[in-house]
């Protein structure tokens, strides 16, 4: 399987790593030949602004946020949330979170279709379930500052902070009467372990079906899914329903390893740039042909879709539950020498049939859903209808 370098697809960011560093100020007067007219009359504008201020505005200023201010307005005009401006403290928390040296609070968050950031998954033990905060909440405020759906990263980058310390969460949550309530809650951030694998043996008409959830694609994953899918096969499945729901993306290579687990020789997924430049992973020759059935939700995104995209297109497995997020595009970071950066998005990726999966999502071969307020639970399976649904069509396959 060709590789093209370590790539993280989340639920918050996409991110390709290895970053190319800029020298802000650089080739920006308006004597540069090399600027258009129409460039050169903008920043003779911008000049004459900072000129405006200095000679008229009454109070005294921070020039390095005024600065910081006119480059994230410039990256916001854009109307994209995964392209964005940071200030250095910025930075410096996203770098964190790209490194992983960072405490949070165990919730997985994603932008809404309503324009709020939604709690789509709450860790077991973790801090946010401590607190009482629920998957379903819409995260409104960190600390005294609102944050919408577009300010996604910005809000994740607050809730990070040191172990021990406290932020305080303000979430809007719906009531069964259909009313909503806004609560509060303080959280103490610790540094949280997640497991991103789960499995489980079910049996139904004398068949064993081997269960196996992935939360998320951690660098963890592609060992602890090789060990869990090793132990489930052990006990003579007869076939296996991989659980993608809520899984808001992670790491490529892992994804792609999955997928090369189970595909023959063939297209997992391809990037497309502006420039038309593309890359295309593929699988080799030799995949595990156990049966399959793959669970989506709205709350599958990124690399949870490239995977439920190859399978669909593949013909390896009959993809049950929701139309998926809709998350198909890469950013890359770069960092800038006095300290801030900019992440920008830079590819759109498609599926082996070329499938446009950005807005859209992956649709199910059988679209199912489950009760309203269905808390997604290995222990719940036995009353999850789109789980059953599942089982029941990859029966049918067996059968077949």
């Amino acid at each position: 399987m060709k590789k093209i370098g370590k790539v993280l697809l989340a639920f918050l960011l996409t991110i390709a790593v290895g970053f190319t560093g800029f020298t802000l100020g650089k080739n920006s007067s308006n004597d540069n030949p090399m600027m258009s007219e129409e460039n050169q009359k903008h920043m003779a504008q911008m000049d004459a602004m900072k000129k405006l201020i200095d000679e008229n505005f009454l109070f005294d200023y921070d020039e390095s946020k005024l600065y910081d201010g006119s480059l994230r307005g410039m990256f916001e005009s854009l109307n994209d949330p995964y392209t964005s401006f940071y200030s250095k403290e910025e930075f410096d928390k996203l770098m964190e979170s790209v490194n992983g040296e960072y405490a949070g609070i165990g919730v997985i968050v994603q932008a809404s279709e309503e324009g709020y950031i939604k709690a789509i998954s709450v860790f077991d033990d973790s801090p946010a379930q401590k607190a009482g905060i629920k998957s379903g909440d819409y995260i409104t405020k960190v600390g005294d500052k609102s944050y919408s759906a577009n300010e996604l990263e910005k809000a994740v980058s607050e809730i990070k902070g040191d172990v021990g310390s406290e932020v305080k969460i303000t979430v809007l949550r719906l009531k069964e009467d259909g009313k909503t309530e806004e609560i509060e809650f303080n959280v103490k951030r610790e540094n949280v372990k997640i497991d991103t694998v789960d499995s489980k043996i079910v049996e139904k008409d004398d068949k064993k079906i081997g269960y196996i959830k992935l939360k998320q694609f951690e660098e963890v994953t592609k060992e602890d899914f090789a060990k869990e899918l090793q132990s489930v096969k052990a006990q003579n499945v007869n076939g296996i329903v991989l659980d993608l729901r809520n899984n808001p993306g992670g790491n490529l290579d892992v994804c792609l390893a999955i997928a090369d687990t189970f595909l023959d020789e063939g297209v997992i997924v391809s990037t497309v740039d502006k420039k038309g430049k593309e890359i295309v992973e593929k699988s080799d020759s030799e995949a595990d042909t156990t049966p399959m059935t793959v669970l989506i939700n709205e709350n599958s995104a990124s690399a949870s879709e490239i995977l439920a995209g190859a399978f669909k297109d593949r013909a390896r497995a009959k993809i049950v539950g929701k139309t998926s997020f809709g998350k198909g595009i890469v950013q890359k970071i770069f960092p800038f020498e006095d300290g801030t950066g900019v992440k920008i998005t830079i590819s759109e990726y498609f599926t082996p049939n070329k499938t446009k999966i950005h807005k859209i999502g992956v649709k199910p071969d059988v679209e199912v859903d489950n009760d309203k307020d269905f808390s997604l639970d290995i222990e719940n399976l036995d009353k999850d209808k789109q789980f059953q649904k599942a089982i029941e069509v990859l029966l049918e396959d067996i059968k077949g």
